[in-house]
């Protein structure tokens, strides 16, 4: 599959997931840039803005199989992993897998549940494998997660820890949808039979892994390269920046950057790749310091000033 074809096939899911949902095409093509880059997406926004629905219809969409965690703060690390359970026919233990165990997870509300059960996942979204009881297990391929939390409500939470953060390649939101689009709600929500629109597979499997080959052919010039290189490096420089972009984080922009260009139809990242992805892919690796904090001041506000001191280099277009 070339850059063309995949592109194509891209604007396919895309607008299957449109047909679900009501949002943004940006954000949809968000979520389609953290499958491209074999990263995860975390989805953070207010309750009833579509969010369990957008997983489950990028699953039907690229047809991959789901499944849903419900995090509470109940919940144990097996629960999501999975545990051995005696057979008393054989005599011997067997390994139950547990949720976790598909293509596309769904960690809803992920700050609910306790450190313990959240680093459940830990080595799931790294490793793309889990150990239970000593013995590996790997996770279906390909496999991402999709995690949501409320930024709202922190009663009965727990902040997820910054290595997992580090570890969601883009972190997004859906927001409120315009008039037109809160109208459809209401029309779905009218006709009872069809306020949950339906949608058919558009690929699968075996063409997902196709896609996520396709921006390891898309090239990056050494000025490119430089300039992402910049935006991470400058994040540590920033006095409201108490941690700044890890070179996980460095690396996650080159990877999202060249998915971008993918979408696009390019066989090489552009500057404005770069730009366009920085936001979602940088600002939630950023630890500000309490001052900062104390004056409002957001990881977007950060990576948009370093966008905007940042030497944008000029790139041939060939």
């Amino acid at each position: 599959m070339d850059v063309t074809e995949a592109s194509a096939t891209c604007g396919r899911v895309v607008e299957a997931v449109e047909g679900a949902i009501v949002a943004d095409r940006s954000f949809v093509e968000t979520v389609m840039l953290g499958v491209l880059a074999r990263g995860h997406v975390l989805l953070e926004d207010v309750p009833g803005t579509g969010k369990t629905l957008t997983a489950r219809s990028v699953a039907v969409a690229l047809g991959l199989s789901f499944s849903r965690v419900q995090f509470t703060p109940d919940l144990l690390p097996t629960d999501v992993t999975g545990t051995r359970v005696f057979d008393e026919r054989d005599h011997e233990f067997e390994f139950r897998p547990g949720p976790v165990f598909a293509n596309v997870v769904l960690g809803d509300e992920i700050n609910r549940a306790p450190p313990k059960t959240q680093s459940a996942l830990l080595e799931a979204m790294e490793e793309r494998q889990v150990t239970v009881d000593g013995e590996t297990h790997e996770l279906p391929t390909p496999f991402f997660v999709i995690a949501t939390q409320n930024p709202v409500d922190h009663e009965g939470t727990f902040g997820l820890p910054e290595a997992q953060v580090d570890r969601f390649a883009v972190k997004t939101s859906i927001g409120y949808p315009d008039r037109d689009g809160e109208r459809e709600l209401l029309h779905r929500r009218a006709a009872r039979e069809t306020r949950s629109p339906t949608i058919e597979p558009v690929v699968d499997e075996v063409t997902v892994e196709q896609l996520q080959h396709v921006p390891e052919t898309v090239r990056v010039d050494d000025d490119v390269l430089d300039y992402v290189l910049d935006l991470a490096r400058g994040s540590r420089e920033d006095p409201r920046v108490a941690v700044g972009v890890s070179p996980r984080g460095t690396q996650r922009l080159f990877e999202i950057s060249r998915a971008r260009a993918t979408i696009e139809g390019r066989e090489y990242v552009t500057p404005d790749h770069v730009k366009a992805v920085a936001p979602a892919v940088l600002a939630h690796r950023l630890v500000l310091t309490p001052d900062a904090q104390v004056d409002g001041v957001t990881g977007r506000d950060v990576v948009a000033d370093l966008l905007g001191k940042v030497t944008v280099p000029t790139v041939r277009n060939e």
